[in-house]
């Protein structure tokens, strides 16, 4: 089942190595959350597993090369997909992964009503062991700070989409929703290892358990609220208990709503 979060296409351009290994596969282009880029799932090949596909030109490109970099790192850590290609050809890049098993928590939420506690149940007890990496063996900095600046510059360049802010900001400027985001500041960080997009498309479960995270390109210490706030909002369109069920289950007794909005509305530039 892919909810309408993908669809049929052909295979794109690659290079002459990456087109051997992906022959015989049927193409899905995934059309969720790209951030300018493009993404497939290859499936169908005869005893062959899965594979994904990123590929990107420019500061995509760039964006591909450091979430190769992060799930080496991070594979020593939890399950995240193994790397079988990456070709960096000058403004253009290509990263072939391994599938990891199972279906996104987005789609067990929509096809399991029933079992929807349990599914945030286990959400919460990933992120905490996520958390729990310790801070000083991770070599990638993530916070709002170094957020910020990317926010900035992708707001200079035209680049954020302003037409899909949440409800809450709808008809707003960037402009606006970065006003927003100074008022908030400053803050005292909860540094902890971070996912940085830590949605319901990018987390994976089999059997009720989470087993593995993709789109890994954000991964780095930050303020744990960078977790918590876009999962918080993206259970949000499920059921407004469930947020409140993910909250109790990490373990947040008083929520910092100041954090929370600042990390909702940094989301919304990337």
């Amino acid at each position: 089942m892919t909810y309408g979060r993908e669809e049929a296409c052909a295979a794109i351009a690659m290079p002459p190595g990456l087109a051997t290994v992906t022959m015989g596969y049927r193409w899905m282009h995934n059309m969720i959350g790209e951030s300018g880029g493009g993404v497939y799932r290859l499936h169908g090949r005869q005893d062959a597993p899965d594979l994904f596909l990123k590929h990107g030109r420019g500061m995509v490109a760039d964006d591909i090369a450091d979430e190769m970099v992060r799930l080496r790192w991070l594979s020593d850590h939890i399950a995240v997909p193994t790397i079988r290609r990456f070709v960096h050809t000058g403004d253009e890049a290509w990263l072939l992964m391994t599938a990891i098993p199972g279906q996104t928590a987005y789609q067990h939420l929509t096809a399991r009503p029933h079992d929807r506690l349990a599914v945030v149940d286990a959400l919460a007890t990933f992120l905490r062991q996520l958390h729990a990496i310790p801070v000083d063996t991770c070599p990638f900095i993530s916070d709002h700070h170094h957020r910020l600046m990317q926010a900035r510059a992708r707001i200079d360049q035209g680049l954020v989409a302003e037409d899909e802010f949440d409800e809450e900001r709808e008809g707003w400027l960037a402009e606006e929703v970065w006003q927003a985001m100074q008022d908030l500041m400053p803050f005292t960080p909860d540094r902890v290892v971070t996912h940085g997009d830590f949605s319901l498309d990018n987390i994976l479960l089999e059997d009720g358990q989470v087993v593995g995270l993709i789109d890994a390109g954000r991964i780095g210490i930050a303020d744990r609220y960078q977790d918590i706030a876009i999962l918080w909002n993206c259970l949000g369109e499920f059921d407004d208990a469930l947020r409140s069920h993910f909250l109790r289950r990490y373990g947040v007794a008083d929520v910092d709503n100041r954090k929370l909005q600042f990390h909702l509305m940094l989301d919304e530039m990337f």
